[in-house]
């Protein structure tokens, strides 16, 4: 079953420096038949004007995963680390037993676009910790690239995180096709981040989310020049 949540669907804030989509409730949205889909707690996909940001504030037994699509966003956190995060680079937080952060467009001139995910821990009471790390963008073409998951792979570097969960991003050109299986035991979450996408028959266009369970095998198409898109392996 393929469940579809469409973009125009999800909660919107705008506040001036942000403007915000939710596909689960979030802050000061709130709807009971939208609080995450298994483990997959909130996907915000946030645009945040030059110079602004979240100032300092606090998290604690949660993966939080951020993925930027356009501009800089510049992480601090209370363990002392300072970083911009960009295009084709994944950063994984583990909140654990409680961290301080602020997150700023790099920028004084062009905004930011950027996803950001909350996984729910496995474990908690963790000691905090960050990873961000770089990847050249064709390992997401036509492929599923792993930006996080519970162990990292042999065959390409990955961030971790305490869930026995995945996430990975693809991208794929007009006509391109993609297949992914999944046992009876998995469910899986897309969300497409540019172009339009077929999902075993199910039309998706930028925004669109789908939940996905009792399904065993999944194929993907593109239905535009481009089309790039997340991947959630869940448990």
């Amino acid at each position: 079953m393929i469940k579809v949540r469409r973009a125009e669907d999800r909660g919107h804030a705008d506040r001036g420096w942000l403007n915000a989509n939710f596909s689960f409730s979030f802050a000061d949205y709130h709807d009971p038949e939208h609080m995450g889909f298994r483990v997959l707690r909130v996907l915000n996909d946030d645009r945040i004007a030059a110079g602004r940001g979240f100032g300092p504030h606090a998290h604690r037994d949660m993966e939080i995963v951020t993925y930027v699509l356009e501009g800089g966003l510049l992480h601090r956190d209370s363990t002392g680390e300072q970083h911009v995060l960009r295009p084709n680079e994944v950063q994984t937080m583990s909140a654990g037993n409680g961290i301080i952060h602020s997150e700023f467009n790099a920028s004084e001139t062009e905004p930011v676009h950027s996803i950001q995910i909350w996984i729910n821990t496995a474990q908690e009471d963790l000691p905090p910790s960050y990873q961000q790390i770089a990847f050249d963008p064709r390992e997401k073409r036509g492929r599923f690239r792993l930006l996080a998951g519970p162990k990292a792979e042999a065959t390409e570097q990955s961030t971790t995180i305490n869930q026995d969960a995945r996430i990975y991003v693809s991208e794929l050109a007009s006509g391109e096709t993609l297949k992914r299986s999944l046992t009876a035991d998995r469910y899986a979450w897309i969300q497409v981040l540019s172009g339009a996408l077929q999902v075993n028959g199910e039309q998706l266009k930028e925004g669109d989310g789908a939940a996905v369970s009792s399904e065993r095998e999944l194929s993907f198409a593109s239905n535009s020049q481009t089309s790039e898109f997340l991947f959630f392996d869940l448990p």
